[in-house]
């Protein structure tokens, strides 16, 4: 990178540090974490140079890919339990998530501000061996050093969209070098790696995406499965929604007047579907029953919002719309224990790290952020907890996964919130379609899993304790 265009970029970011501390005082009042330890985004650091022999800097800028993060860290330390973790992050709720990662020697702090003062500080006070970042950040200054200090810097499950490349490429004179500087990519798809090349990154190897080897959690999941089975009415999710997309849902279920109109699971039906739970019947019957009962039973409506900052927004968009609301949070129990859960029109998922039991407690899940041009979210977890997906047209974050569910039987695309409210409500109350699809999503989920296991291999290189940082491979 010409370093005249370096020192220019670094002077800019300077300039801005003050717009950014204002905006994280302004974003702390509703998310006090982003208060917190603030000057350690400026290279400020009150924690002890640490003297670790393997200090491995791990950034994962926001909750998805902290979450990600947790499964390369569990393989990592279980084949070098000698190693210790400087981990960075770019939001609160990322910071939040990643605190469960820390073990006795690691350190958490802020991502340091992309400037060439700041990076310093950072790299100077930490010494880390080893740089991995999650899935998409790339900051020159951060990079430019880390390749002056020879420090191996690699992007871990690195996925690039089609947006994002021509984004890159408009600022082609710091983004080139700042890709050609990364020691190696290790990139989530062949797509993925054609668009690293093209901006000059050395793209070490196709490993999939770690997020198929996440496990979501199995006591979440059977609480959801319980509910599910428990209640004579499907659950259709509307999940990680975005603003702009929670209020065409909500104008396509008041247009379906809440629910199936007119129809009700009879007594008797639900009270031998729960008789035969109780009493052990062979699950796929009694799942088989459930489901053909729920033909009969209205559809009850779940949203949980991509952003918890939003989680009171939303509660009061559905209020607007003249809806009834209940939240998750004001659950004690299950939501069958509440007579205002049982009767509100929609529900709030308001809780962080349940998305396994919202998942499991559904039976369809409409896919936040591709409703708007948004580039949608990620569906594993949905697939992995055997939830179908219906997608909006706009997934181009996360295209691979998508036309990969698709193809598998896992989702359904659709062109907008009314097809996916149609197609949802017919798969939930169609028993045979249900089954078919949640174990397509299984299969899907089970298909794509080994990208753990290729990345740690691949690693061995920077993380063996005979391998010195001079003699680590360098890339582009």
């Amino acid at each position: 990178m010409s370093g005249f265009l370096l020192t220019l970029y670094s002077g800019l970011m300077r300039l801005a540090q003050p717009l950014l501390r204002r905006k994280m005082a302004r974003r702390a009042v509703q998310e006090p974490g982003y208060g917190e330890s603030v000057e350690e985004r400026f290279g400020r650091y009150t924690q002890p140079r640490e003297t670790a022999p393997v200090l491995v800097w791990l950034h994962a800028v926001s909750l998805g890919e902290t979450r990600t993060a947790a499964v390369l860290l569990k393989a990592l330390r279980a084949t070098y339990p000698d190693m210790r973790l400087l981990l960075t992050h770019g939001t609160a709720t990322g910071r939040a998530e990643g605190k469960a990662l820390l073990q006795p020697g690691d350190v958490q702090v802020w991502q340091p501000w992309d400037t060439h003062a700041v990076v310093e500080r950072f790299f100077e006070h930490f010494k880390p061996r080893l740089g991995l970042l999650m899935e998409t950040e790339i900051w020159p200054c951060a990079v430019a050093s880390a390749k002056a200090r020879q420090l191996p810097l690699l992007l871990v499950n690195g996925r690039l969209s089609d947006k994002s490349l021509q984004q890159a490429l408009t600022m082609s004179p710091l983004a080139y070098p700042a890709y050609a500087a990364l020691t190696a990519v290790y990139a989530q798809t062949q797509e993925d790696a054609q668009r690293y090349r093209q901006l000059g990154a050395h793209v070490a190897g196709v490993f999939g995406n770690l997020k198929f080897d996440a496990a979501p959690s199995p006591a979440l999941q059977a609480t959801g499965q319980v509910w599910r089975q428990a209640m004579a009415a499907p659950v259709v999710m509307f999940a990680s929604s975005r603003e702009g997309e929670e209020i065409l849902f909500l104008k396509e279920v008041i247009a379906r007047g809440q629910g199936i109109p007119g129809l009700s699971a009879p007594d008797s039906i639900a009270n031998e579907i729960a008789n035969e739970i109780a009493n052990g019947t062979d699950n796929e019957i009694a799942n088989e029953t459930a489901s053909a009962t729920a033909i009969s039973a209205p559809v009850k409506y779940l949203i949980v919002p991509r952003h918890p900052q939003r989680f009171d927004e939303v509660a009061a968009l559905v209020v607007q719309q003249g809806l009834t609301l209940s939240r998750r949070s004001s659950w004690s129990g299950s939501p069958l224990d509440s007579s205002q859960a049982m009767q509100a029109d929609v529900w709030l998922g308001d809780t962080l790290g349940e998305m396994p039991l919202y998942y499991a407690l559904s039976s369809a899940a409409l896919l936040g952020g591709s409703f708007e041009k948004l580039g949608g979210q990620n569906l594993i977890e949905a697939a992995a907890c055997g939830c179908p997906v219906v997608m909006g047209p706009h997934t181009f974050n996360f295209s691979d996964a998508a036309e990969l569910a698709e193809a598998a039987g896992a989702a359904t695309r659709v062109a907008d919130m009314a097809e996916a409210l149609t197609v949802a409500v017919e798969r939930v109350t169609d028993p045979a379609a249900q089954i078919r699809m949640s174990q397509a999503s299984l299969g899907f989920a089970a298909a794509h899993q080994g990208a753990t296991a290729r990345t740690v291999q691949a690693l061995a290189s920077y993380l063996t304790p005979t391998t010195h940082q001079a003699d680590a491979p360098s890339g582009g």
